[in-house]
């Protein structure tokens, strides 16, 4: 992903931009169960999730996720198989409704909004230095995981291969994941994505998803 991606611009439905923030709360829980399991990602999907969750005063609601839905691609894909009621996996399903469960905890905590705020002002300016997916970048966002929404009882409980689990900057990066996932769930929410929603108006963001293509 480049910086010349050309701005696709999202369209106006409040429905079709609950689908692309949905899309990467799931991308991020895609993510998460793939990097537990194997131990790699993608490059493009990672990117869109850590520069959407250093970017906290985007210029544009389609700056978030680079400019283009397909930057989404992956979770619009497992967005698709919730909705569309196909085959969806189950732990990327437990992953995706628990960040936003954790969202929800975060959201009614103003001290620690605050808190993520100051930290993640301070991380832009290491990004700056280094590069958005620096290792030392993506320690001190999972730092910030860390150290505010692991504190929640709501906690989310990885599943993978232990060894890989434990290895070099792994936890940094599954927790630098989640933060992003909860980033997007934030901004499903400011979209007016709510719970019920995704039971009574599937059909509705099953169209958005289909005309997101």
């Amino acid at each position: 992903m480049t910086d010349s991606t050309p701005i696709h611009r999202a369209p106006d439905s409040p429905v079709a931009r609950q689908a692309l923030a949905l899309a990467g709360v799931f991308q991020a829980a895609s993510l998460v169960d793939e990097l537990a399991r194997t131990g790699q990602v993608e490059p493009r999907p990672w990117e869109t999730l850590i520069r959407a969750t250093l970017d906290t005063n985007p210029e544009s609601f389609e700056a978030i996720y680079g400019g283009h839905p397909n930057n989404l691609r992956r979770g619009l894909e497992a967005l698709e198989a919730v909705v569309g009621r196909q085959q969806a996996n189950p732990v990327v399903l437990r992953y995706g409704f628990s960040l936003l469960m954790v969202m929800n905890k975060l959201r009614t905590n103003d001290a620690m909004m605050s808190d993520l705020g100051t930290r993640l002002t301070r991380i832009q300016g290491q990004a700056e230095h280094f590069d958005a997916t620096h290792e030392n970048v993506i320690a001190s966002l999972g730092e910030a995981y860390q150290e505010t929404l692991s504190t929640f009882k709501t906690r989310i409980v990885v599943q993978g291969d232990p060894s890989l689990l434990q290895s070099r900057m792994m936890p940094e990066r599954v927790r630098a994941i989640l933060l992003a996932g909860v980033r997007f769930a934030l901004l499903w929410h400011q979209q007016g994505g709510r719970r019920w929603k995704l039971v009574f108006q599937r059909n509705a963001l099953k169209k958005a998803l289909d005309q997101l293509g």
